[in-house]
């Protein structure tokens, strides 16, 4: 029987020395997003973190877990990967803060073909700033280099994020009664949701340039996809000292006329007005070049509002001034009636 060459994992297309390098990388962003109840560096099987129990009353875990979706399409063509780290952190961290919770910490999970460290570190650096815009820890994650699952230069991204809400302070809505008023914040833009009808619109129908200006814009169109969801935890958490929010939705997948009836008890709709507040370009042109309903825009985007309120009409003012000196847009969008069911109904 011949001698044969040995084989290593290398060989296989997985490169153990690659994988450590980028984790020597990483550690430095990582620590800038430390709080005081971590409890260990990043490398371990495991995040250790301290949770400070006397903060509160009856506390409760919150966890929320999502992707960024098609978005990494446009990432991949336009080899710009420092922002869907971004986008991966908004995704959780505005699910947790819907309910009063204060994000606590992050995990990620990088999955890739090849592991390429330079463009792995461009990702984890947005991820780091996501945490950082949140104030949770980056407490740890995964790489998973799999020769065969991804084109070369793809990957994909998942997070998980935990926080804590004192079990009396929880926001699900409940108290949301007719006469309470109805607060849009602004969006960035598309956020994560909806691009795989925007890449079919403005890339295989309108056949556009993502490096061009389309009529409208003031960016490049890449430039304004790939605009980073924006992060609304510490605006919410501010308000939270001061003010009642019976209910807070954060607008994903489904839009408006989806994301609002989750937080509004059996016998309330949301009567929104659809000329209260601006729409981002990017939007119109999509509309526009897709011949796309009103209904459906409603239903896949955001359409331009990221984060809606549900507040007593006693502190709507004072609650679109905080906002304002927060550095956030707002409207006043609409107000709840009764009804009998939970519902949307846009004007």
């Amino acid at each position: 029987m011949s001698q044969k060459n040995p084989i290593t994992y290398k060989d296989a297309g997985v490169d153990i020395d690659a994988g450590n390098e980028f984790v020597q990388q990483i550690k430095p962003l990582v620590k800038q997003t430390s709080r005081p109840e971590v409890l260990a560096d990043i490398g371990g099987f495991g995040g250790l973190f301290s949770l400070n129990t006397a903060k509160y009353q009856r506390p409760v875990l919150v966890a929320a877990t999502d992707g960024v979706g098609t978005k990494l399409m446009l990432a991949f063509m336009l080899n710009q990967h420092e922002t869907v780290g971004i986008d991966l952190v908004a995704m959780c961290v505005n699910d947790i803060i819907v309910q009063g919770a204060e994000p606590l910490f992050f995990l990620d999970y990088f999955a890739t073909g090849k592991l390429t460290p330079a463009q792995g570190v461009e990702v984890i650096k947005g991820v780091t700033e996501g945490c950082k815009q949140a104030g949770c820890a980056l407490l740890g994650g995964e790489t998973a280099e799999m020769p065969g699952m991804y084109k070369s230069g793809e990957y994909d991204l998942a997070g998980f994020a935990v926080g804590v809400a004192d079990y009396d302070h929880i926001i699900d809505g409940s108290t949301i009664t007719k006469g309470d008023q109805v607060i849009g914040i602004a969006s960035s833009g598309l956020h994560s949701n909806g691009y795989s009808l925007a890449r079919k619109i403005l890339l295989e129908t309108m056949k556009l340039d993502l490096t061009a200006v389309p009529a409208g814009l003031d960016r490049p169109l890449g430039e304004v996809l790939l605009s980073p969801t924006r992060i609304y935890v510490k605006s919410i958490l501010n308000l939270l000292r001061d003010f009642q929010l019976k209910g807070i939705a954060h607008i994903t997948g489904g839009g408006l006329l989806e994301n609002i009836p989750r937080v509004l008890p059996h016998h309330c709709k949301a009567v929104i007005n659809g000329n209260s507040w601006d729409k981002p370009a990017i939007f119109e042109l999509l509309r526009q070049g897709g011949n796309v309903p009103l209904e459906e825009m409603y239903r896949t985007f955001n359409y331009g509002v990221g984060m809606v309120l549900v507040a007593p009409q006693a502190e709507t003012d004072d609650i679109l001034s905080r906002l304002a000196a927060l550095g956030e847009t707002a409207w006043l969008i609409g107000h709840i009636a009764a009804a009998d069911a939970p519902g949307v109904d846009i004007q």
